[in-house]
């Protein structure tokens, strides 16, 4: 699915650029054609990926941004507007987990910061970024939900309600938006290695059951960020030009059936 110029004389701003999923995107991206904006609070990371981009010959600016603060996401597409003639696509990708704690030791100042990241840097972006794509009626937009928001158990309180929030924005945004020939849509990851899930996956090595990563959903697998990028790739290109509004689950079929534990042999 790589180098086949999907994404030719395409620009992205990609948000969570400098590891796991939004990492994953930007190099396929580039690999693809486009131009990119990397955003992250991981200056390094961010660097790393652009020097990476450019020594494949592709074109990549980054700024370091905090996704949950409104001034830093118009300060990154304002760049983004000044090094490229346009913007073509959006994919907020940028993320925070949370905790997993029981409701009685539930912390206001953990919902808040990963609404602030998970919904309001979407938000954001959107907002600062459509009226660009409304001028030029054309682009796409793709957040970076969760198997989470579509059902318990694959993640904590807050994350759970934010990426249910962000899939509702997803909807509410494509009727918004779609008059103006802008698509909106959003991936939802299962299982996937990514730095966010890293104490899921040590964990489970420690204890010697990374055998069991991923095997509640009917694949018997968890997922790999570059699986997620080319869904991610497959929704901001013009293969899915008359897909708008949808919450396309990347899970290894985990969201296909009740998949209860002990329910499977």
């Amino acid at each position: 699915m790589e180098n086949n110029g999907r994404l030719k004389d395409k620009v992205a701003i990609i948000t969570g650029a400098a590891s796991g999923i939004g990492r994953a995107a930007a190099i396929l991206f580039s690999k693809e054609g486009a131009g990119l904006a990397l955003a992250d609070v991981n200056t390094d990371g961010l660097k790393e990926v652009a020097d990476r981009i450019g020594e494949a010959g592709g074109t990549a600016i980054f700024k370091k941004t905090d996704v949950s603060r409104e001034d830093e996401v118009k300060s990154l597409i304002s760049l983004a507007l000044e090094s490229y003639p346009r913007i073509d696509i959006l994919c907020n990708i940028a993320g925070v987990a949370g905790d997993i704690v029981s409701l009685d030791q539930q912390d206001r100042n953990v919902w808040q910061r990963v609404y602030a990241v998970n919904v309001m840097g979407a938000v954001y972006t959107t907002k600062h970024l459509c009226p660009h794509m409304q001028a030029r009626k054309s682009g796409a937009i793709v957040n970076t939900a969760s198997v989470a928001g579509i059902r318990s158990g694959a993640g904590g309180n807050a994350y759970s309600a934010s990426k249910a929030a962000l899939i509702n924005f997803t909807q509410t945004a494509a009727c918004d938006l779609g008059g103006y020939n802008i698509r909106v849509n959003a991936v939802c990851p299962g299982l996937i290695e990514t730095g966010m899930t890293r104490p899921i996956f040590d964990h489970a090595r420690e204890v010697g059951k990374e055998n069991k990563l991923g095997s509640r959903c009917e694949l018997r697998r968890y997922g790999k960020p570059e699986e997620v990028a080319r869904v991610i790739l497959f929704l901001a290109s013009e293969e899915a030009s008359y897909v708008t509004g949808q919450a396309l689950p990347v899970d290894g079929g985990n969201t296909a059936s009740l998949n209860l534990p002990g329910m499977k042999l």
